[in-house]
């Protein structure tokens, strides 16, 4: 499996690169550039955790263009408004994730609608509808030149509409978030369960596994597979899932940790 702390890659202005500041159900957020363009999808953390795992990846915040939202749930909220408040970051995100009354004021926030592409600087930013329990949620397709970065999490299932929005990516942050049978026999009570497992739940590694065909296995060339549960799954459950997809070959595969998250990433 490739590494996923490699040192930080050099900036290449007009080339994608991303990172994650770490991701599961404790906090999660990525960090996607150009090279010029800074943005940061998600905030999950507290302020201080933020700064410190920006820091670890070389960047500070007032370096940050943009924040953009996917919805309104704590591990993906929480840090948005104090990092917002602090440090001047614009935020993006949908009316629904805004009326659902958790981010507070922030000096400027901008209405992001689906499926309508916009630009921050040189990226182009395409946000997807997806199906999770949120009043509002999307996730993000970026493109500068001609390589795209899909950010697809918190999704119940992969309907045709995601898969048609995500299609030809050449890298994917990926939900892997539980193994079937650890949910159903895990500590989880039913109703939980039956959240998580359901349709406007979160992705199974199996429904990740059927999706990645749908998407262009061949153009891929690195999957980072994300927002693994602490008591449903296991990095060796997602790999089991994913690899016989790729040959055996494991190289493309990274599985991003709560605690680490991910360290730069190039897309050639």
């Amino acid at each position: 499996m490739a590494d996923g702390q490699a040192a930080v890659v050099a900036a290449s202005p007009g080339r994608l690169r991303f990172a994650s500041l770490g991701s599961g159900s404790k906090g999660n957020a990525t960090l996607v550039t150009d090279g010029e363009t800074w943005l940061l999808v998600d905030c999950g953390f507290g302020l201080r955790e933020t700064e410190r795992r920006l820091a670890r990846l070389g960047v500070h915040p007032r370096q940050l263009d943009a924040v953009l939202v996917t919805h309104e749930h704590g591990d993906h909220l929480r840090g948005v408004g104090p990092l917002a408040r602090r440090h001047g970051v614009p935020v993006y995100l949908t009316p629904g994730t805004w009326l659902a009354g958790r981010l507070g004021e922030v000096p400027r926030h901008h209405w992001i609608t689906p499926q309508a592409p916009f630009a921050i600087r040189g990226i182009r930013v395409t946000p997807v509808t997806v199906p999770h329990d949120a009043r509002e949620p999307v996730q993000f397709r970026f493109t500068a030149g001609e390589r795209s970065l899909g950010v697809l999490t918190d999704l119940g299932h992969a309907s045709d509409h995601v898969a048609e929005a995500f299609g030809g990516c050449d890298a994917l942050v990926l939900e892997c978030n539980h193994d079937t049978r650890m949910l159903a026999e895990g500590p989880y009570p039913p109703q939980l369960k039956r959240r998580v497992g359901g349709n406007w739940g979160h992705l199974a590694n199996a429904q990740a596994a059927a999706l990645l065909p749908r998407l262009g296995l061949d153009r891929l060339q690195r999957i980072i597979c994300s927002h693994l549960s602490e008591h449903n799954n296991r990095p060796e459950r997602v790999l089991e899932s994913l690899i016989p997809l790729l040959d055996g070959d494991d190289s493309r595969l990274i599985v991003a940790a709560q605690a680490d998250g991910v360290a730069w990433q190039r897309i050639d």
